[in-house]
């Protein structure tokens, strides 16, 4: 660890969510004593005049941008024009924002929905503009790559230092575990436990589970991003993942014998699969900033399960 954060004023958007808890530990134990976080009650960054409060109150030297409308395969079906257009407005007015006030450096979080449906795995950065994205998700993957186009750019023209990571899918304790918004790790978890506390005999989960995915554990995710903003500072876009790949059957069958779950896993085909595989080239990264993911799979969902077990009621 270094000073690099010390006597500077961190602002981070989304800092009361489930990511952003971590990486204010993170920038705590690191020795920052200035961290800002713009609770949603008091400032909605898709409204320009609470971006500018934003800056005006708070004053930062650098913003780490966490914030974030999104959500699972169903969420981003029934919701594609909020998160596109949510996702979009906060992003574009904070970095506008940041440059007009020369900010030292701004970290805009992307997403691994922005690379094409059928990029080659595992997933390069360069590879981001060879296709559309899944369908499913493509308008807040394409809200947030806008982003990286914006950093880059603004960069070129103004000399402003945005940089642009691209994490992998999260899970962790603390994680969302509401069925209508929740990413598949803790919905599989949420499934199972609920099933065994009413006894029922088979779980139905969605699609074919030949798709895969790979996960970042939470700690393992925020450290990245803490290493990039102390380290990194290119124009090029970074993955920041654990390098691996599960199908979504394994995972079901991996989170039902963790959990105790011992009935039957139905599948529902008439629901998308969503992009058929995901798992990202983390080469960069380490490169760059010398980050690699520490968690074991395993550790990380047992952890999850235990959190979930102690906390859902």
């Amino acid at each position: 660890m270094t000073d690099y954060f010390k006597n500077k004023r961190i602002v981070v958007t989304g800092g009361a969510g489930f990511l952003g808890g971590y990486v204010i530990d993170g920038l705590r134990k690191r020795g920052c004593d200035s961290i800002l976080i713009p609770k949603i009650e008091d400032y909605n960054l898709v409204n320009p005049a609470d971006v500018v409060r934003v800056y005006d109150d708070m004053k930062p030297d650098i913003v780490i941008h966490l914030a974030a409308v999104v959500g699972g395969i169903g969420a981003n079906r029934l919701h594609p024009g909020k998160f596109f257009y949510e996702n979009l407005m906060m992003g574009v007015q904070l970095i506008e924002q940041g440059r007009l006030r020369n900010i030292e450096k701004f970290i805009a979080i992307g997403t691994v929905c922005s690379y094409p449906k059928f990029t080659p795995v595992p997933f390069k950065e360069d590879d981001l503009w060879n296709g559309y994205p899944e369908e499913t998700n493509a308008p807040y993957g394409l809200a947030k790559k806008m982003l990286l186009v914006q950093s880059q750019s603004y960069r070129e023209e103004y000399g402003f230092n945005s940089i642009f990571l691209v994490p992998v899918n999260l899970y962790g304790p603390g994680d969302n575990f509401n069925p209508e918004s929740s990413h598949v790790i803790p919905a599989l978890i949420k499934k199972c436990c609920d099933a065994i506390d009413a006894g029922d005999d088979h779980i139905v989960c969605w699609g074919t589970g030949m798709a895969s995915r790979e996960f970042i554990y939470v700690t393992d995710a925020a450290e990245g991003i803490l290493l990039a903003a102390e380290r990194y500072n290119g124009p090029l876009p970074v993955n920041i993942g654990a390098g691996f790949e599960i199908t979504i059957k394994d995972l079901v069958e991996k989170i039902a014998k963790l959990t105790g779950f011992k009935g039957q896993i139905r599948w529902d085909t008439s629901k998308p699969d969503g992009q058929p595989r995901r798992c990202l080239d983390v080469s960069r990264a380490k490169s760059l900033f010398g980050f690699e993911a520490k968690m074991t799979f395993d550790e990380g969902l047992k952890r999850t399960i235990d959190w979930y077990r102690q906390n859902r009621r």
